[in-house]
């Protein structure tokens, strides 16, 4: 691929567009309105900003999707891919910037309300305990100069934005296809200097596949109080999650192409339980008028016990498992904010977590299904390990014309803990020392309706899980932080009245990157990789009826020098995984205040399932989603939604050799085809 940089005759082009400037400074492009709330008593937000590729994705294009996860939202979202693995609990999650999600190199950090909400391995599995119609908005910052956050914000970072003040009672009830039942309600109460939200989802399905029933509850409260004044803000936030669920399991070529709604009779005791737990304390307080102070305290619990059966293969016992977690995270985000003068902010922040976690594996012998009440053959892992994580950053925000605005950053990290494993053995995390983090982003506002942007910053990779190469238990060599360098340079403008567009070209290079899978023991060194790619997008409400979106994704993500375990290099081969493009397309239409009728499209390409690219390419699709609402009355309407309207047949698909060296061919898991909900909304 070969970075084509803007010429001054696009740049002319853009200038002589929109005649309605977007703010100076700005980058980020909004798809579809946020809620409003009956009142605004919000204290001043002490945020910091960020000059890079910034999407956020507003309530109203949330709230009547029917989605079995809410990752599965981010895939209205450019560029944005996601990872379908539909195995009941572990359903999958979402990615950009050329990162898979396969959980060997989890480099999105995910937050909710602010809050750090990634496990110790950095899968996104807390987000299952938010849904549609709980969230205000989400945010996604894509690139390495954010100096928000370290662990895990090695590509970017993804923020999912709850429902806080206001005055609503709002539910809505759903029945579709494959026995899908689904019940959410959002209450808001907003009163003096009061504020209360609560939230209740209960969901049940068969599934799209034979044993894959799943039943699931979350259950929310936030309380908030301000000050007469409005400088201080001061609340609880609290959350409950279970979800127990069956596992269809993964199919071969030859059961997959007999039936793709079938279940192998090994994968019969398959199956998963999981409680996430979290709360959270958050303050906003204006200390004077130009200085202000965010905080928040929280503690996040996650238990899972999944049974899972991989393959068929008799030989050995290491297909056959049971994986207990047991994590808990208690941590603290602080953030001062002084404006200092006119032209000159200036942020900084410390943050600070504690990990205290459990994981057990227990390997079964062959049956059909797998015997999990059985003793276990083996037990693999019965592993306590602790991970300490304290980070600082600052930033300054210098203006020194109404149309440049420039932001160095300096952000700093340093892990420490200890894991004991069985035979009383005891280790250290390896030291990696205090990682650095320098960024510097820039932006010129050349008309009103054209922003240019460009960002350079580094991030970093450590390696997770409960023993080594993590903790140095053996004597092993230790690894250095992986040190992700990245760079951006963008384009983000109004042609017309009404429309936003944005064109961004990027590249991330990383060195002594590992692939690195806790839950299987894995810890592959990658060496150097090198991820870029093109982002376009466009957004525009043509009038009071029609509103459009498109955006195309193209990426790459490669090895440049790095050896496999036989000794052959991987140089110049793509990260498995990974998709070559990502594309989105949409229209609502609403020709009368009583009809919305909206169509989606979103498209991903094919991609190596192997690290050596000798497997082939799978994965790729084209899919198209179609929604009709109709209001009853002024506080009732009916949606019905059509997923997969043409029925293509797509799946996730992995290559089984990596863990159990048996089989050594692709595995399946297969999509769900064509699907209906309908669902009754009540806003009172």
């Amino acid at each position: 691929m070969k970075n084509q940089p803007i010429t001054l005759s696009l740049i002319a082009l853009l200038s002589s567009g929109g005649v309605l400037a977007a703010s100076v400074g700005d980058s980020t492009i909004t798809l579809g309105s946020q809620y409003v709330k009956a009142k605004s008593s919000d204290v001043k937000k002490t945020g910091t900003r960020v000059l890079t590729s910034v999407d956020v994705l507003g309530g109203e294009m949330v709230e009547d999707k029917n989605v079995m996860n809410s990752w599965e939202l981010l895939g209205q979202m450019p560029g944005i891919q996601l990872t379908e693995t539909r195995q009941g609990a572990e359903s999958g999650k979402a990615t950009f910037r050329a990162f898979n999600s396969e959980g060997y190199i989890n480099g999105i950090k995910t937050l909710i309300d602010g809050v750090p909400s990634n496990v110790n391995s950095g899968n996104q599995r807390f987000i299952d305990m938010v849904f549609p119609l709980d969230i205000e908005h989400i945010e996604v910052v894509r690139g390495t100069n954010d100096p928000r956050y370290g662990l895990h914000n090695i590509g970017g970072n993804i923020n999912f934005v709850t429902r806080q003040g206001g005055n609503y009672s709002d539910g809505r009830l759903t029945y579709g296809s494959f026995n899908t039942r689904e019940l959410q309600v959002a209450v808001g109460r907003e009163s003096g200097n009061f504020a209360q939200n609560y939230f209740f989802a209960k969901q049940d399905t068969d599934g799209h596949r034979d044993h894959s029933q799943s039943d699931k509850y979350s259950i929310g409260g936030k309380w908030f109080f301000t000050d007469d004044a409005e400088l201080l803000k001061v609340g609880l936030v609290t959350r409950i999650y279970q979800h127990e669920a069956e596992e269809s399991g993964f199919q071969t070529r030859a059961e997959l192409a007999a039936d793709r709604s079938d279940s192998a009779a090994k994968n019969a005791n398959d199956g998963d339980e999981r409680d996430m737990q979290r709360v959270a304390v958050h303050l906003d307080w204006q200390l004077r008028d130009d200085l202000a102070l965010s905080s928040k305290l929280y503690h996040n619990r996650y238990d899972d016990d999944r049974q899972v059966t991989f393959t068929s293969y008799a030989v050995g016992n290491a297909p056959r498992q049971r994986r207990q977690w047991k994590e808990e995270q208690t941590g603290v985000l602080n953030t001062l904010t002084w404006s200092a003068r006119e032209w000159l902010t200036l942020d900084g922040g410390v943050n600070a977590e504690q990990q205290n976690n459990e994981y057990r594996r227990y390997r079964y012998n062959f049956s059909v299904p797998t015997d999990f009440s059985a003793a276990p053959a083996r037990i693999q892992n019965d592993d306590h390990y602790e991970l300490d994580n304290l980070g600082a950053f600052v930033q300054a925000v210098i203006e020194p014309t109404d149309s440049l605005k420039i932001i160095p950053a300096y952000r700093v990290d340093k892990f420490s803990g200890q894991t004991q494993l069985p035979g009383n053995v005891e280790a250290d995390l390896q030291d990696y020392g205090w990682i650095e983090q320098p960024k510097l982003s820039v932006m010129y506002s050349l008309t009103p309706a054209v922003n240019l942007y460009a960002n350079w910053g580094q991030t970093f990779q450590v390696l997770t899980g409960s023993r080594a190469p993590a903790y140095l238990t053996a004597g092993q060599a230790s690894f250095k932080p992986s040190i992700n360098t990245g760079k951006e340079v963008g384009v983000r403008f109004d042609p017309f009245v009404g429309t936003e567009a944005r064109i961004a070209v990027w590249q991330q290079d990383a060195t002594d990157e590992v692939a690195n899978m806790p839950s299987t023991g894995t810890t592959v060194g990658l060496g150097e990789t090198r991820r870029r790619g093109v982002d376009l997008q466009v957004n525009a409400t043509l009038n009071d009826q029609w509103m459009v979106w498109a955006s195309h994704s193209i990426q790459e993500a490669k090895v440049l020098s790095a050896f496999t375990g036989t000794g052959q290099s991987l140089a110049g081969k793509e990260v498995f995984s990974t998709p070559r493009y990502i594309s989105n397309l949409g229209a609502q239409y609403q020709p009368h205040q009583d009809w919305q009728f909206g169509l989606q499209a979103r498209a991903q390409g094919d991609y190596y399932i192997d690290e050596l690219n000798a497997q082939g390419k799978y994965g790729g699709f084209a899919l198209l989603d179609a929604n009709v609402r109709y209001h009853l009355s002024a506080t009732t309407s009916l949606d019905l939604q059509v997923k997969n309207v043409l029925d293509e047949e797509y799946e996730y698909v992995w290559y089984d050799n990596f863990f159990w060296g048996g089989d050594d061919q692709p595995m399946f898991s297969a999509a769900p085809g064509r699907s209906a909900y309908l669902s009754v909304n009540l806003k009172l």
